[in-house]
């Protein structure tokens, strides 16, 4: 029965450790968070666009090579 306790303690423990750790966070506000979400967008819309020219180019190139 202690290895049992033992277990809940080591989680608890754990538990206890992860709120301190959580409450040394640098949060961002909503503002930033707004603001980082719109460079996310942005960065992953030209590399759609980017990686789609460049498959575009590629299957005009292989294409005929292959036929």
């Amino acid at each position: 029965m202690a290895g049992i306790t033992g277990i809940f303690d080591k989680i608890k423990d754990f538990f206890r450790k992860v709120k301190m750790e959580l409450k040394k966070v640098n949060w961002p506000n909503r503002n930033e968070v707004y603001s980082y979400t719109g460079v996310v967008l942005l960065t992953v819309s030209v590399l759609i666009v980017f990686i789609g020219i460049v498959d575009y180019m590629f299957t005009i190139i292989i294409t005929p090579l292959i036929m």
